[in-house]
């Protein structure tokens, strides 16, 4: 399996240790990454502004990746819906789709549509599958509690994502529980992180980030777990400048292949463990009680 990477902007500016993290796991089952380096924005913060820059934006990085001959995978959820829908409204016939092939040939690029779109998360679950991921896990958490964070630009618009079920998904649930932890059930699971006002309205960002919070802590979680920079950077660089205005105790979050790369071995500095901005290194000892050999 090999699958153009893309990154988008906030990640290697802003969030690493996913990118590290993303690759070590990803390493350990054999996916091959491709870095395009003329990649760019995925248009996502055009996209209620100037709509045409957005589609152009996002329609670039489709033709390089069908130039490559690869299917694209995005680590962030906001890149993932945008690409997205980007090759939904490029499926269509229209002069805004004709006016974006003549500017695309301008580039000496072309899109025909060959080009799948995939999360990381999908690709660990359809493509690796749960089977594989298993047989890699070398050690299991023990009594570990995670509240998954879907995302929101993962979900919806679900005919068009096509990610899993908008209303009950599964998919990261079960991603979480081939690592021994269990997911469990909250409230405010499938509610929005708060990131995308943080900016513009910095209290109501922090209220939708703090009833999130509180409803994980009351479901009994011990970390939250995202697959999504903005997710992530909202639960823990956010959370900290929360918590240091409001000394509540902090409910910290976990990158997805940061938890999964633990179970299967990966030193912390690898997975980038030190880079978050809230501590997570006590999620090591959920582990001693007992390592066990999931072999």
């Amino acid at each position: 399996m090999k699958y153009a990477l893309f990154l988008g902007c906030n990640i290697p500016a802003r969030v690493e240790q996913y990118d590290a993290s993303a690759r070590a796991v990803l390493k350990q089952v054999d996916v091959q990454l491709s870095d395009i380096r003329e990649f760019n924005c995925c248009g996502y913060p055009l996209r209620n502004v100037d709509h045409k820059a957005f589609l152009l934006s996002s329609a670039v990085n489709l033709a390089l990746a069908e130039k490559a001959g690869l299917d694209m995978m995005t680590l962030c959820k906001c890149c993932f819906g945008s690409l997205k829908e980007a090759a939904h409204i490029l499926d269509e016939e229209g002069e805004l789709q004709e006016e974006v092939k003549q500017l695309l040939a301008q580039k000496n690029l072309t899109y025909s549509g060959d080009v799948q779109i995939k999360h990381f998360l999908s690709v660990l679950y359809h493509d690796v599958g749960l089977n594989l991921l298993k047989s890699k896990i070398t050690r299991q958490y023990k009594h570990l509690k995670i509240a998954t964070q879907y995302g929101c630009h993962a979900l919806r618009p679900s005919k068009i994502t096509q990610f899993d079920d908008p209303v009950a998904p599964t998919l990261f649930d079960k991603l979480v529980e081939i690592t021994g932890a269990a997911s469990v059930d909250y409230t405010r699971k499938l509610e929005c992180c708060g990131a995308p006002v943080m900016g513009f309205n910095d209290d109501l960002s922090m209220n939708l980030t703090s009833k999130k919070l509180e409803s994980g802590k009351q479901a009994g979680a011990d970390y939250l777990c995202s697959a999504c920079p903005y997710c992530h950077l909202q639960f823990d660089t956010v959370q900290k400048m929360m918590v240091s205005q409001n000394g509540d105790d902090p409910f910290a979050s976990v990158l997805y292949p940061q938890l999964l790369g633990l179970s299967m071995g990966i030193d912390e500095k690898t997975l980038g463990i030190h880079m978050n901005q809230l501590d997570i290194t006590d999620i090591a000892t959920f582990f001693e009680s007992g390592v066990e050999n999931a072999k």
